[in-house]
């Protein structure tokens, strides 16, 4: 009774709002007048997101089910993987693109599992919340199931990684699908793949054509069947991403494909300006480390000739 007595006290208040607004706006000919009653009873709802203590594959799905982005970058070692994670990261790629930004190799070809491993379990004990996932290197995985689920039982046992992410579609179907009997949660990769850069022969955006496009929406919807849990598009029509990343219920993280994906990846050696002689279109830089960093060598250089390094407040 006194729930309807309140209910009954509001709707009177809300009522004799609206005339009283009404007759003002009549006297004065000024619609404008209804502006602010109209911002007070129709306010949009909070869209506020939600905040993940541990990032899971399944936090990523409700991220795209809540309409949040999701930030990726790659980490290759302790130091850069714990200040990522700190930051807020929601997803770490241990990336083969560590044979290029570490190791000095032309592609992502010559790395092996052995030195994945080691850069995985590196990133994995600088890490609280993101979600670690490791590449499967080139000649891991394909052509031979057996092997494909060798390497990834590795890469999970030896470096304490959450997932594994591989290159191509129906052709490595069936090592997807003997990794992820095995448990392993599977993160696709369609598009530009570096591992077939000399099949390719270029670094050209992929799936221009009409043929090559219907492929990468028929193996995108394979991933997604065979269970994987997101799925990476690399340097192709922002327009086919988005065609894609709206026809699956997985998350689609892109890299030089748009805005219109669940997210987005750069190697961080990049977008800190570290790799300075690299300048995709896709590509923001944030910071110009390259030549912060020469800067300080050089000051360091100096102070060390002319013995101003160290000073008496610098020695014991």
């Amino acid at each position: 009774m006194v729930k309807l007595l309140l209910y009954f006290l509001r709707f009177q208040v809300f009522y004799l709002n609206i005339k009283l607004c009404f007759k003002q706006v009549i006297n004065k000919s000024d619609f404008s007048l209804l502006l602010p009653f109209l911002y007070k009873h129709n306010k949009p709802m909070s869209t506020a997101k939600k905040s993940y203590k541990k990032i899971t594959t399944k936090s990523l799905t409700e991220m795209k089910n809540n309409g949040e982005k999701i930030a990726m970058l790659t980490a290759y070692d302790y130091t850069m993987a714990k200040i990522v994670d700190n930051a807020g990261i929601d997803i770490i790629l241990v990336g083969d693109s560590a044979s290029n930004v570490m190791a000095g190799h032309e592609t992502t070809l010559p790395i092996t599992l052995d030195q994945m491993i080691y850069h995985a379990s590196s990133v994995v004990r600088g890490t609280s919340r993101s979600l670690i996932v490791v590449d499967l290197p080139f000649g891991s995985y394909q052509g031979n199931s057996r092997s494909a689920l060798d390497s990834a039982i590795r890469i999970m046992k030896e470096s304490g990684g959450h997932s594994v992410k591989l290159e191509g579609g129906s052709e490595i179907a069936e090592s997807i699908s003997r990794i992820l009997t095995a448990g392993i949660p599977v993160m696709g990769h369609l598009g530009l793949t570096p591992q077939s850069i000399y099949k390719f022969g270029t670094f050209t955006v992929r799936a221009r054509e009409e043929e090559e496009a219907n492929k990468l929406k028929s193996d995108a919807k394979l991933l997604e069947e065979l269970g994987c849990f997101a799925l990476v598009l690399e340097k192709i029509p922002a327009k086919l991403a988005q065609e894609v990343a709206e026809s699956l219920s997985i998350p689609v993280i892109g890299i030089g494909a748009g805005n219109g994906v669940d997210g987005q990846v750069l190697v961080t050696h990049d977008m800190l300006g570290m790799t300075h002689e690299f300048h995709p279109r896709f590509l923001r830089r944030y910071l110009d480390l390259y030549t912060d960093m020469t800067n300080a060598f050089e000051s360091y250089i100096t102070d060390v000739k002319s013995k101003d390094f160290p000073n008496k407040k610098e020695q014991y």
